[in-house]
């Protein structure tokens, strides 16, 4: 691939909230674009650390013993086993990275679980 990634395009191409859309991968890490709005669904990540960067808009990673705010260029890593949900108040716009195959509702499962399509 010879190609740089818009990382702005790709997040165009995302039209349902909390829907994935894989546009890099770093040896066996995917690199995701997707657009949060509203409550996520508590669920945890038994196996691997999950990276956040807010690419616009404001996110609040709620923890069990406290939460993190996000803007604009500001990421947070949310340690391996540690319980989590996203909420974002307004649309945000966010960048993922996350080992293949990361399911996005981890533990939990339900109706918002989807594996991410592939974009660039």
């Amino acid at each position: 691939m010879n190609n740089a990634v818009n990382v702005a395009e790709q997040l165009a191409q995302v039209t349902e909230h909390f829907a994935q859309r894989t546009i890099a991968t770093v040896n066996d890490y995917e690199v995701k674009v997707a657009k949060l709005e509203g409550e996520f669904v508590w669920h945890r990540h038994e196996d691997t650390d999950e990276l956040f960067l807010v690419v616009a808009g404001r996110l609040t990673i709620q923890l069990r013993d406290g939460d993190v705010e996000l803007g604009p260029g500001e990421l947070y890593v949310v340690p391996k086993g540690v319980e989590h949900c996203p909420l974002a108040e307004e649309e945000t716009s966010i960048l993922l990275l996350e080992p293949a195959g990361t399911l996005n509702t981890g533990d939990a499962g339900g109706p918002l679980t989807r594996a991410a399509v592939s974009g660039a």
